[in-house]
């Protein structure tokens, strides 16, 4: 599962369009949006990271990696 933080995502109107922008590069990617923490959680096994960072790009929702916790 790649992990994201999304600095613009602040509402279900926002969730939605992160969901959007990484379901057209993968219809059948699994998306979890979490609002108060700016993070979304991806499961695809047709698109890779870099697809993904750019297709939120595309969208307007700027995003980065956000690694597992060391421990």
């Amino acid at each position: 599962m790649l992990r994201f933080t999304v600095l613009s995502i602040a509402c279900g109107g926002c969730a939605k369009g992160v969901t959007r922008a990484i379901q057209g590069v993968d219809t059948d990617a699994r998306v979890e949006t979490d609002t108060a923490e700016r993070e979304v959680r991806v499961e695809s096994a047709k698109a890779n990271e870099a697809a993904l960072l750019a297709a939120l790009q595309s969208a307007g929702y700027p995003a980065e990696r956000k690694l597992a916790p060391i421990g």
